[in-house]
């Protein structure tokens, strides 16, 4: 019963908010505010309220509260906001009031007169901070403005749209290109000056473009009519034509004021993000127009003024356009002589491209390794947004193969010709003419509303000639030696996706990638016989694993912001010497992921399954006639303190440290594809056997005998492993995480030139052996048919330096 009395009062319940309303609390904090002169009081009201809207729960409760000026005056009030404290507050305190906002409530907040708004303080008074310098201000602005525009009240959508207040839009996309700029600067300062801490601001200044360009996704999702097509001219107007477009061209001017990597960023952001399908058939469209359509206007738009209306530029006349069924084309030569064209010649460096289009694929064609990752990025994009026309990824010559065989099944049923080379040939008029029809129109829309001209199109091509065009491109890709396997492998991806069906289509281009294969088989065989062998199966299987899994992808393996910042460095580089191991074997992991690549792609071309693991031969016994079977050792190895026989054992000297020389037997040893080097201890009371103390890589020891001592034997000691394979071991631009491996260097001393000899004959013995049985378990997969040349890459004594001192080991 005493409980009852003593029951805890629910203070933001409505017979208390009712309480509140009637006692005119709300007029005595108006009343407080209007004659106080502290900021703290205006402070702590402003957090009072914005606690008491949130707890409010009830509709009845929300009403009572919003249902006076007393709000509106608190919104409209004229804070101190010097003081940033209060800033703070005041937005949460308006926020909180979006928060509530349904098409009830909403008119509770705006002014009237002939049912159009003609006063929104909540809205009005918001936007004022949108751009404010601190991040969380700017984020709750925007989650407000969110909140307004998915209420759905149709007037206040038209308010929002109208002028003066459609300049928010205007003035979004403003402060976004100059967020463009401003990375641009950042990623020009990191490639002249590659740096871990540039880095981090770049990702955090991506982070910042990426979250403005998605609030402007959910903007455009929230509905409000004309808001997309307002958002679509000004990303036009402010930042891709004036900007974005004309840095792509290779020899773009050097007042452009956004670099070509920055600006290839930018679009695939944008295409990835805003979900308009007019921008980006408009930016699709755009790439067919030749890079001086775009800089007529530039100057002017990139001293931030841009007309209302941008004027049109008048197309030049051209004797060679021609109408045909009502379309423009322009007279070109047929696919069986422009297919004879290379694709070098025509866009090459430093020659005038006749479009943005044809400048992406001399990108990848002449390009750096940023620049080929840019452009494969930008198509790989363009063939991934689901808002582009298929006849615009068709015109690009990146139609997905899946997509090619959709469109022909189409066809088919609805009685079209039915074979595919009927269907993509030239002889077909009727899919050139409604081919170049529809792309017209996308280029008038263009000239039409944003004033870009297209007069170099060669419109006359056929979507199969532009396909062409680009599997040459990719193809040249795969012969460039000197870009990264990482950027090979992003090409394979695009590459898989636009394999033809069409035999005939494909030939040629087999032929160049067979080439290219070839090629990559040689250096994968010379590379049995490197400082690497013994690692080159599992390096093989693991990277063939990774490059299945990247090409059967539904995305590239690389996000666009990884051209943003410069290739990791080797871990080698500024710190080793050329001929350490370590670049060996980084080399050899290169050309392994080059081989696996084509390889694979090799299958793809072939229309064959690819296997989930590559077809490598089982390792084979160990011979009874081997010295490892001598020795007593299995398919496990030596292993420290363990017990081997010693026959052929050489006996030598060495010193690890300096005056304390040592007394071992020496051993060279080969079992299937690894290596040892062996340094053993001889039982004094079992003859002929002895305990191993130590061991060491067989391959790359790169065995001298000293010109000046005939019984000295110079042998480099590589690492065990390569740091490229513990991702915790390498060094990321430039920052060394642990130290470098380095190789160590021994000299053995041997009683004789014989005995030196033999030790000589005993480890390049062995190595061939090694490198034979590498080479044998590569056969399956290499498939070799006589057309391989193998080179001569024998292990024989090679020149070295005289040595005068005493045999010792240094590290």
């Amino acid at each position: 019963m005493w409980s009852s009395l003593w029951r805890s009062r629910d203070r933001f319940s409505l017979d208390e908010l009712r309480f509140f309303m009637e006692r005119q609390v709300m007029g005595e904090f108006v009343r407080i505010l209007k004659v106080s002169r502290t900021v703290s009081v205006s402070r702590q009201l402003l957090q009072t309220m914005s606690i008491m809207i949130q707890n409010l729960k009830s509709e009845h409760a929300i009403y009572y509260l919003f249902s006076n000026e007393h709000i509106n005056f608190l919104i409209t009030y004229a804070f101190d906001f010097k003081n940033e404290e209060l800033l703070s507050y005041y937005i949460s305190f308006l926020r909180a009031i979006s928060v509530k906002l349904d098409k009830n409530t909403i008119s509770l907040f705006v002014k009237t007169q002939n049912e159009e708004v003609v006063s929104f303080p909540l809205y009005v008074e918001a936007i004022r901070f949108a751009f404010h310098e601190e991040n969380m201000i700017r984020t709750a602005v925007r989650a407000l403005t969110l909140n307004v525009y998915h209420v759905g009240d149709e007037s206040v959508n038209r308010f929002v749209v109208k002028a003066p207040h459609a300049d928010y839009f205007s003035n979004l996309l403003t402060y976004f290109r100059k967020q463009c700029i401003d990375l641009n600067g950042l990623v020009s300062e990191t490639l002249k000056n590659p740096d871990s801490d540039a880095t981090t601001v770049i990702l955090a200044a991506v982070d910042e473009i990426e979250d403005d360009l998605y609030y402007i996704s959910d903007v455009i999702s929230a509905g409000i009519p004309d808001v997309g097509r307002l958002i679509t001219e000004k990303i036009m107007q402010l930042l891709i034509l004036p900007l974005l477009l004309p840095s792509l061209q290779l020899d773009a001017a050097n007042d452009i004021q956004i670099g070509a990597i920055t600006s290839l960023y930018l679009l695939c952001c944008i295409l990835r993000i805003v979900k308009i399908k007019d921008l980006a058939n408009t930016i699709a469209a755009a790439l067919f127009c030749s890079p001086e359509a775009f800089i007529a206007d530039s100057e002017t738009k990139l001293n931030g003024y841009v007309p209302d209306n941008v004027h049109e530029i008048q197309q030049p006349e051209n004797e060679n356009v021609i109408e045909v069924n009502g379309c423009s084309k322009q007279i070109m030569q047929s696919l069986s002589s422009s297919s004879q064209v290379r694709t070098e010649d025509i866009i090459s460096k430093g020659v005038s491209h006749s479009t943005l289009r044809d400048a992406l694929l001399s990108y990848i064609t002449v390009g750096d390794d940023l620049q080929v990752l840019g452009s494969l990025s930008m198509l790989a994009t363009l063939l991934q947004t689901k808002e582009l026309d298929e006849i615009m990824l068709d015109a690009l010559g990146i139609l997905p193969q899946r997509k090619q065989h959709k469109k022909l099944l189409l066809q088919a049923l609805v009685g079209e010709d039915s074979r595919e080379d009927q269907l993509f040939s030239l002889g077909s008029s009727s899919i050139r003419d409604e081919f170049n029809c529809e792309l017209d129109g996308h280029l008038q829309t263009l000239k039409a509303q944003y004033g870009v001209a297209c007069s170099s199109l060669e419109v006359g091509t056929t979507p199969s000639a532009h396909r062409f065009q680009v599997l040459h491109t990719l193809v040249s890709l795969f012969c460039r030696s000197n870009i990264s396997p990482e950027t090979l492998w992003d090409g394979g991806w695009l590459f898989r996706q636009l394999l033809p069906y069409s035999e005939a289509e494909f030939n040629s281009q087999h032929l160049k990638l067979l080439d290219s294969y070839k090629n990559c088989t040689c250096a994968l065989l010379e590379e049995t016989r490197g400082t690497w062998p013994d690692l080159l199966m599992s390096i093989l299987r693991d990277e063939w694993k990774k490059c299945k899994r990247a090409m059967e992808a539904s995305s590239p393996p690389k996000e666009p912001k990884c051209i943003l910042f410069p290739l990791e460095k080797s871990s080698a580089d500024d710190v080793l010497p050329s001929e350490s191991s370590i670049i060996s074997g980084e080399k050899m992991c290169k050309v392994v992921k080059v081989f696996v690549l084509l390889h694979q792609l090799h299958i793809f071309s072939l229309g064959r399954a690819l296997p989930d693991q590559p077809p490598i031969c089982l390792p084979s016994d160990i011979p009874e006639n081997s010295r490892a079977r001598t020795a007593g050792l299995d398919a496990s190895g030596p292993k420290l303190g363990a017990e081997l026989r010693l026959v052929d054992a050489v006996p030598c000297r060495i010193a690890f440290e300096r005056g304390k020389e040592r007394h071992f037997c020496f051993l060279a040893i080969s079992v299937g594809t690894s290596g040892w080097i062996l340094l053993a201890e001889e039982l004094p009371l079992k003859k002929h056997y002895g305990i191993i103390r130590i061991v060491a890589p067989l391959a790359g020891s790169n065995p001298t005998i000293d010109e000046k001592h005939s019984r000295w034997l110079h042998l480099r000691i590589r690492p065990s492993t390569l740091p490229v394979l513990d991702p915790a071991k390498s060094i990321t631009h430039g920052k060394a995480k642990t130290k470098a491996l380095v190789d160590g260097r021994w000299t053995l001393a041997f009683r004789d030139d014989e005995s030196c000899k033999t030790a000589l004959s005993m480890i390049i013995e062995e190595f061939d052996l090694q490198s034979s049985e590498v080479k044998r378990r590569l056969n399956s997969l290499l498939n070799i048919e006589g057309g391989i040349d193998v080179p001569d890459t024998s292990l024989h004594p090679s020149e070295a330096s005289s040595s005068t001192q005493t045999p010792s080991n240094s590290s």
